[in-house]
């Protein structure tokens, strides 16, 4: 029997090594040595691949995730609705723009052309709103700016019409009913 003369030593750069064991031990040593600040990253760097657009790049602007909330309001603004909801606002909270008394004896029945009309249960509260007009108009204003609502027009109460239905007749009316 004879001996080699020489010993293999097995971490030689000379000595065979199985494939799997020597990838595995590189990655191990590169990736010690990298975190130890010892040595710089070893490997190609990744390309980002770019849209013409940008759109497939992580972590660009506008890629965190959004609120739904965020979302309806985009969608309403590109849609040309933000006036419209405004209107339907102010004609839900009534009651917060006028006061609470004020909205127990006059409710709005009509939005056109930035005039809304709101009905009163007398023609008092009619009178008494109309010399606060300017106020309601200035609360309307400060809360709500994209209503778009410019004026505010004070009625009385809806009164019986002599002038419709199966029994009328041409001329006048009747003149001595009420009184």
């Amino acid at each position: 029997m004879s001996m080699p003369d020489e010993i293999e030593d097995p971490s030689s750069p000379q000595a065979p090594r199985p494939a799997a064991d020597d990838a595995a031990d590189s990655l191990t040593l590169a990736t010690y040595l990298r975190l130890r600040g010892i040595a710089a990253p070893r490997g190609r760097r990744r390309r980002r691949i770019r849209d013409e657009d940008g759109e497939n790049v992580p972590f660009a602007p506008g890629r965190d995730p959004r609120g739904l909330g965020d979302i309806v309001a985009e969608v309403t603004r590109e849609a040309g609705w933000d006036s419209h909801l405004a209107q339907e606002d102010v004609l839900r909270r009534w009651s917060e723009v006028a006061g609470e008394q004020t909205a127990a004896h006059a409710h709005p029945v009509a939005l056109e052309g930035g005039v809304l009309t709101v009905q009163c249960d007398s023609t008092a509260w009619a009178k008494q709103l109309s010399l606060l007009r300017a106020e309601i108009v200035t609360r309307i204003v400060r809360h709500h700016p994209d209503a778009g609502i410019t004026g505010v027009r004070f009625i009385g109460p809806d009164v019986p019409s002599w002038k419709w239905g199966p029994r009328t007749i041409p001329g006048r009316g009747p003149r001595d009913t009420y009184g």
